[in-house]
């Protein structure tokens, strides 16, 4: 058991390290989501999905979903989204 003890601190005495309090990883992707989904465009194809599922919600049986605004809305988030991003790889 000491020598392991010795092995893990390397023969040295162990020294209390301090707890550096890490600041929350934020994926850079999402943020520039977040502010796409905010400009002119997405929040027209946003709208005409949140109109679609209401008007689908309201009925008992319908065979109408929302892909196609959904596809719509995230084409168009991904399309800006993509703009900075190839600026990047030139």
């Amino acid at each position: 058991m000491v020598f392991e003890e010795k092995m893990i601190t390397n023969g040295e005495p162990e020294e209390e390290e301090e707890e550096e309090e890490e600041e929350e990883m934020v994926d850079p992707i999402e943020s520039l989501r977040q502010k796409c989904a905010e400009t002119e465009h997405c929040v027209h194809t946003w709208e005409r999905l949140e109109q679609c599922e209401t008007r689908v919600g309201s009925r008992s049986s319908t065979e109408e979903d929302c892909t196609e605004e959904l596809f719509d809305f995230l084409h168009a988030r991904d399309h800006c989204v993509s703009v900075p991003l190839a600026s990047c790889t030139r």
